[in-house]
């Protein structure tokens, strides 16, 4: 059901604690999943008992005041209060301000959940969970170039990077797009399945069609802390253990992936200033090992002082440096110059809120947009400095393609 703001339902919203909870999977829907889970925590929705749809430049700030009238309207009855129990909303959230694709905030008629030891079931309107259908046959789906293939994506950062010498940027994050059609018999849920067991490190999603698997937290807060993860600067995991460790030294050492890293954490740092305080980080970046890349990363922690919800807060936060670039504006307007797509809501924020207004948010990476005709848009992205050379640029989206087109080919 689609509601206007101007109209807020009153959702009778019941959580109990569950003994046990079977694979998450195995309830929800087929063709659109929605899943939020990451290291074995985590949420699968079933059905839709309210769709809030939002667009343009205001699309997450007018989210953020759309959810407070819906949480402020519903009768909550939660008897396990952990993080993720009560009314919970699903959302997935579009890139660009002139994207055509819509943004969507989606309350599931039932949540299953598990964190910490604790399974719970919330339920809307007394919903009935349906049963469950064990995951169906491999998508086999193979995906090939889309708009830009990978020697139009190498003129690209070409062009990039003669734009940050002619100081119009100082960093870009460009993409590229990978296609294909899925057949109707397709079951979505074992791509969902496929990454949530190579990626048990990352957030692994699916919410309207946008499915993906993450390691970037955009930002998380629960009872008045907050916390983020930026990631930027990567590099190919070694063959064995002797290349492996010379791969990460080198990454941890790199002045491109270090001044990369270093304008995406100054980005978010700057957004996050004016909603918290006694925020802190690490002096220097780890670096963080995921099955095909080292990552370069900083974890963010503070203390809210104005009462912001987390919509709130990725309405302050996106699009981080990591995603798009800096100076913001600039960077923009170089990718809708250089990339021929809408992204739609690839690098936007996906994840979830409560009714208190907490939630978790990741950045939408490491993704596809399945849409209801079948048709898939896998991207992948890759930050360009002065330093960035095209063919690796090209060779860092391939390794980021991985996880996506794995999943989807199995």
């Amino acid at each position: 059901m689609k509601s206007p703001a101007s109209r807020v339902p009153s959702l009778a919203v019941r959580t109990t604690r569950i003994d046990h909870v079977s694979p998450l999977l195995d309830v929800v829907d087929r063709s659109r999943p929605l899943v939020f889970v990451r290291g074995g925590a985590g949420m699968a929705g079933v059905g839709e008992a309210l769709r809030l749809e939002f667009s343009g430049p205001h699309r997450m700030t007018e989210a953020a005041d759309a959810w407070r009238a819906v949480a402020a309207a519903a009768t909550v009855h939660d008897e396990v209060g952990v993080p993720g129990t009560g009314l919970v909303a699903f959302g997935s959230f579009a890139f660009d301000d002139e994207s055509a694709e819509k943004s969507v905030l989606i309350v599931p008629s039932i949540v299953i959940g598990r964190r910490d030891g604790v399974a719970w079931i919330t339920r809307v309107d007394g919903a009935e969970l349906p049963p469950g259908k064990p995951v169906g046959a491999s998508v086999r789906l193979s995906l090939v170039d889309g708009a830009l293939d990978a020697d139009g994506y190498a003129e690209a950062v070409a062009r990039a990077v003669d734009a940050i010498g002619d100081g119009r940027v100082s960093k870009v994050v460009l993409a590229r797009d990978l296609v294909g059609t899925l057949p109707p018999e397709a079951d979505l849920r074992l791509v969902a399945a496929t990454l949530l067991t190579a990626y048990p490190d990352c957030y692994a999603f699916a919410v309207d069609g946008l499915i993906g698997a993450s390691p970037e937290t955009l930002v998380k807060s629960e009872r008045g802390e907050v916390s983020a993860r930026v990631l930027a600067g990567s590099a190919a995991r070694g063959v064995d253990s002797t290349t492996d460790e010379q791969a990460a030294l080198s990454l941890a050492t790199s002045p491109k992936d270090l001044d990369e890293h270093a304008f995406a954490l100054r980005s978010l740092l700057l957004s996050l200033g004016p909603h918290a305080r006694d925020v802190v980080t690490g002096e220097q970046p780890f670096t963080l090992r995921l099955p095909n890349l080292w990552h370069l990363a900083s974890d963010v922690r503070g203390r809210l002082t104005d009462g912001s919800s987390s919509l709130d807060l990725i309405a302050s936060l996106h699009p981080t440096a990591a995603v798009a670039g800096t100076p913001t504006q600039e960077a923009l307007a170089l990718i809708r110059e250089l990339e021929p797509f809408d992204r739609g809501r690839y690098a936007g924020p996906v994840g979830w809120v409560g009714a208190d207004g907490d939630g978790e948010w990741a950045i939408a990476l490491r993704c596809a947009q399945v849409d209801r005709d079948g048709s898939v848009r896998a991207f992948a992205g890759a930050g360009v400095v002065a330093e960035s050379v095209p063919e690796r640029e090209v060779a860092e989206t391939a390794m980021k393609f991985r996880p996506v087109v794995d999943a989807f080919s199995r």
